[in-house]
């Protein structure tokens, strides 16, 4: 158990870096309490020259080291917690570290993969790119007599000790926040910190992203204009993973796209509703879909790399995510409000149409104008805003979901300024809302609850079974010495009598229910 001094001597570390970059002096004073504006008026006498200029923030989390770099890109994702505008500043935060040596690369694959690395790899080149976890390498294999190309992603050694250090000063500091505001206790900073913690945990183990891309692999099987790479499970442990090599255009490069003569607009509509889809239909999707991490190939597909950050929705929050998108679509407010009281995400006490009202003010600015007029950093805060008011309480799997949306429309955008996300929107989210909650989806729900009453209604011989057991036993202790009174052997079959009618009752109405159900799917049918 490490104690207090030690965290508050690491975070006092990292409050000078902070104050040295400048950090703080983005800080407004009238929102800090008068012992905190003489801290902060103390942090500005140690800034160093020049930190007024750029993204101090940033500057600061990448000065920090690998966990810091990595809490920056995911508080980038959590603009409930940090705000909209210092959400943005942490986008630009770039992954990019200085890349560990080639001979630590090839004892990490070789000991991951207990042979010798040349017995793994006939070719095996150095770093392309390095990041705070893993970097990748260019190799190459051989198949049937072929040299293959692959990707070679190599977790950076004793990265993880590193990280389950300063994840314990995150803790600390969520636990004192939460421990002294109600602020922080709504926003669940624990939790946060928790995700976050996750998180890393399955990006520090590439098996897990091989899987998520082996998963996203199945999903997308049969899609026209998306796809991923190959995993090489023959080559792939807990610290290293190897991947089909690809040679598309990347989305950044705006060059190479424009001569390839690639029709940008079109290539925007495919980010987003390549995203839609898998967020919909499949309830996984890729959660770092910036440009760096998308591709164009020869056939014009869509090819997703770097796993590491996925996103996850049950089927309450996909009805929750197509109903939401297509009231704005349609400018049904009220039935907006009326899903998120339905889903439980705004709490009963208050009104639906006040909360309708809100949700007014976030839509009605984005009708009636051109694309490229609607800020949907605004639009962002504004829902923000709304949250705070409502006592929503953070989810965040929709706050990943609402901010990977903002990233993927920025990318489309980059490619057609005039392009509307609603009108692109829209084919993908009536799809899933006919095949979901139309007469189909009511068929197999319907199909679902027969189902659930079958499977209760197999347990039946069960119970059966152990009523007459219990019968047995009670049957043998009468026999073996149990006496009652003519007096009590009354009462209980008077008690018994009115318990049997009950029963017969209660049996009649399951049966009624069971056909009313049965009825109503033949007539869905």
């Amino acid at each position: 158990m490490i104690s207090a001094s030690v965290h508050i001597l690491r975070l006092t570390r990292a409050a000078f870096v902070f104050a040295r970059e400048g950090v703080f002096g983005v800080v407004d004073p009238v929102l800090v309490a008068p012992p905190g504006q003489w801290a902060l008026k103390l942090a500005r006498l140690v800034e160093r020259h020049g930190a007024k200029s750029g993204p101090r923030l940033s500057r600061a989390l990448e000065r920090m080291g690998p966990a810091y770099l990595k809490l920056g890109q995911f508080l980038a994702t959590r603009p409930d917690v940090v705000g909209v505008v210092l959400a943005r500043d942490l986008e630009a935060l770039q992954d990019r570290l200085p890349p560990f040596s080639q001979i630590e690369a090839e004892v990490v694959i070789a000991t991951a993969l207990e042979r010798p690395i040349h017995q793994v790899f006939c070719q095996f080149g150095p770093p392309v790119a390095a990041a705070s976890i893993a970097q990748v390498h260019r190799g190459e294999v051989e198949r049937d007599g072929i040299r293959t190309p692959v990707a070679v992603k190599v977790l950076r050694p004793n990265v993880a000790s590193r990280f389950r250090r300063d994840l314990a000063d995150f803790f600390f500091v969520a636990e004192k926040a939460e421990a002294h505001s109600p602020e922080a206790r709504r926003l669940r900073l624990i939790e946060v910190i928790n995700t976050m913690s996750r998180s890393v945990a399955m990006e520090m183990d590439l098996r897990l992203e091989a899987a998520a891309l082996s998963e996203m692999a199945e999903n997308t099987k049969d899609d026209p204009d998306f796809r991923v790479p190959t995993v090489d499970w023959d080559r792939t442990a807990h610290n290293v993973l190897t991947m089909e090599w690809i040679d598309g255009i990347a989305l950044n490069d705006r060059a190479r796209l424009e001569a390839a003569g690639v029709d940008l607009p079109d290539l925007g509509r495919k980010v987003i509703q390549s995203f839609l889809r898998h967020a919909l239909r499949d309830g996984f999707f890729h959660a770092d879909m910036h440009p760096g991490n998308l591709f164009l190939d020869k056939e014009g597909r869509l090819v997703a790399v770097d796993f590491g950050i996925m996103g996850r929705l049950g089927l309450k929050e996909r009805r929750f995510l197509a109903e939401i998108l297509l009231g704005f679509i349609t400018r049904d407010y009220r039935r907006v409000a009326e899903v998120h009281f339905e889903a439980g995400y705004v709490p009963p006490h208050h009104s639906v149409e006040n909360f309708a009202q809100a949700i007014r003010a976030i839509g009605e600015p984005i009708h009636n104008r051109t694309a490229e007029e609607i800020s949907m950093a605004k639009l962002l805060t504004l829902l923000l805003e709304v949250t705070g008011l409502f006592d929503m309480r953070t989810r965040p799997e929709l706050i990943l979901l609402q901010k990977t949306m903002v990233v993927v429309e920025g990318v489309a955008r980059g490619f057609d300024p005039r392009l509307d996300i609603w009108k692109v929107a829209d084919p993908v989210v009536r799809e899933w809302i006919e095949r979901n909650l139309g007469p189909i989806g009511r068929i197999q729900s319907a199909a679902s609850g027969v189902g659930d009453l079958a499977r209760l209604a197999s347990t039946l011989p069960e119970l059966a079974y152990r009523a007459a057991s219990v019968l047995e036993h009670f049957e043998i202790m009468t026999r073996d010495g149990l006496r009652l009174s003519p007096e009590s052997i009354a009462a209980m079959g008077r008690t018994e009598g009115k318990k049997s009618r009950w029963r017969a009752i209660a049996l009649w109405i399951i049966a009624a229910t069971f056909i009313g159900i049965l009825i109503a799917v033949l007539r869905l049918a």
